[in-house]
């Protein structure tokens, strides 16, 4: 059994506590997918966060794996270690350079999604207006492809994730997202793309964060029911889990440098406000997840596909083997 965490997001600074990624393995997680930066990160910071994530994995062998591959995370399961991938939140730090999807991907980022809520030279964000997939979208989409990491369509206009998904010659993942028709939230996603993720052979990963679930205080429930829905419209084989905790820790300040406007990225048009942040799901729910969805009717088997064979299967279809 493989608990799979699409998407996790520490402070975005080289000297990050990862004790999160701890608690979240005594919760019955294997796998997770730690953020490493956005749009609004700038290169520099991107490269010194991953530095400083890489250096702490490898000062605590005896903990933690950087993944490369499914088996390296069966292995890191067995030996009583959580393995760790890293995911990059939208295209601006690949610089408009194909070739550095390739860079990343040396550097551990499995998961990758080209725009973070605001358009950019690639893709539209889901609070923009609607252009669609550029030209160098579609080269970025091929080199994501090529690179064997998992093409992401999370934060990413509605038109613009359809003409992705359309174009991915692998699966298509929804890494922390949940439906609309639940909650209409512009971050969430219609049955439409809910059923053309599952096409690709994708999988939409269930969000736990208050304004995309629905409820001030989420809980294993409701992860559960939004879960529930995307099994009804798309089949249980192309739903999971991505929390999206997101962890503060004092005397870290992970602003991105130079003038930055958290307005722009989350704008209140959109239904953010400054003064009222989200709130997520204590990790605690992981151990809360399999009676909530036997509760909704869900068999064993169908529980083990949601919490993390879906996305195995999605990653062992994408994932390149590592070099001998």
């Amino acid at each position: 059994m493989i608990n799979w965490d699409a998407h996790f997001c520490l402070p975005q600074h080289p000297q990050a506590d990862f004790t999160p990624i701890a608690e979240l393995q005594a919760a019955g997680v294997n796998y997770v997918s730690v953020c490493v930066g956005a749009d609004m990160n700038p290169v520099s910071q991107v490269m010194s966060v991953i530095a400083g994530y890489r250096a702490t994995i490898a000062a605590n062998p005896e903990r933690y794996t950087l993944a490369r591959s499914v088996d390296d995370i069966i292995r890191a399961a067995a030996a009583g270690r959580i393995a760790i991938g890293f995911d990059l939140e939208g295209s601006l730090p690949l610089l408009e350079q194909p070739e550095m999807v390739d860079l990343y991907a040396s550097l551990g980022v499995r998961q990758i999604h080209l725009a973070y809520n605001r358009n950019n030279s690639a893709a539209d964000g889901c609070h923009d207006s609607a252009r669609g997939l550029t030209p160098l979208g579609y080269r970025m989409v091929a080199a994501i492809n090529d690179a064997g990491i998992l093409m992401d369509c999370s934060h990413t206009g509605r038109v613009c994730s359809l003409e992705i998904m359309a174009a991915s010659g692998k699966p298509v993942v929804f890494s922390h997202a949940n439906p609309y028709t639940l909650v209409q939230h512009g971050r969430n996603v219609t049955d439409e793309q809910i059923l053309a993720c599952a096409a690709t052979g994708g999988v939409v990963c269930v969000s736990g964060l208050s304004f995309f679930i629905g409820t001030a205080r989420p809980s294993a429930a409701d992860v559960a029911r939004h879960v529930a829905y995307v099994a009804e419209i798309a089949g249980v084989a192309h739903v999971g889990i991505g929390l999206d905790i997101c962890v503060r820790q004092p005397g870290l300040d992970d602003t991105p440098p130079g003038a930055f406007d958290a307005g722009y990225w989350w704008p209140e048009t959109a239904g953010y406000q400054a003064d009222q942040p989200p709130s997520f799901t204590p990790t605690g729910v992981w151990r809360q997840l399999p009676a909530e969805l036997r509760k909704l009717g869900m068999g064993d088997s169908e529980v083990l596909m949601v919490l993390g064979r879906n996305m195995m299967r999605v990653a062992q279809q994408t994932w390149l083997a590592p070099a001998a």
